[in-house]
Parts: structure tokens; sequence; C-alpha cells
């Protein structure tokens, strides 16, 4: 599924794409819950991690009805997944913007 949104992933083997999935979330995981991680960092990850989810999302024939915007009962699973980018961008922006 990945592969039809981002063609580049067609190249790895689907086991060794998802080890390298979950490698990546159990990272971006322990880099939001680690305390010596700085938030700017863990809010980019999140954020791009979650960026990628909604692109496959919008990209995937089928997982939106005929608007383009909501989702179908197919597209409920990935479209969940909007709070991650806000709460990616949230973390990512307070911590630029945060004062001294």
């Amino acid at each position: 599924m990945a592969a039809g949104t981002y063609p580049f992933l067609a190249r790895i083997k689907p086991k060794d794409f998802a080890r390298l999935l979950a490698l990546g979330e159990i990272t971006l995981g322990s880099a939001l819950l680690v305390p010596f991680v700085p938030a700017a960092a863990a809010g980019a990850g999140l954020t791009v991690f979650s960026a990628g989810l909604l692109g496959m999302y919008a990209r995937t024939p089928g997982m939106t009805k005929e608007d383009g915007i909501r989702p179908s009962q197919q597209g409920t699973a990935l479209a969940k997944d909007v709070w991650m980018l806000g709460i990616g961008l949230g973390l990512t922006l307070d911590a630029l913007t945060e004062r001294s």
C-alpha cells in the first residue's frame, strides 16, 4: 500500500519495510518520551512521520469520499492520524518560539 503512494518504497522488500517502519515508530516514540531529546527534534520527527501517513491517505484511491477530503470507511484508520500532525507542529513551534 505504501509503495503505491511512494514509488521509491517498491525497491524495499515488504519484510524489510515492516522492520524499518517498526524501528522508526519505536525510535520516534522513545524520542517523544525521554527528557533529553529536544522537543523541537521530537516534534519535527512526529510531524514528518504523520505527514507521510496523511500523504498516503490523500493519494491512495478509495481512502476518501468523492469530495477528496472526508474519509471513506477504508480511510478512517489513516485520517485519524491528523492529530499527530497537530501535536508534532505544536511541539516544534513551541520549542522554536520559547523564550529563554
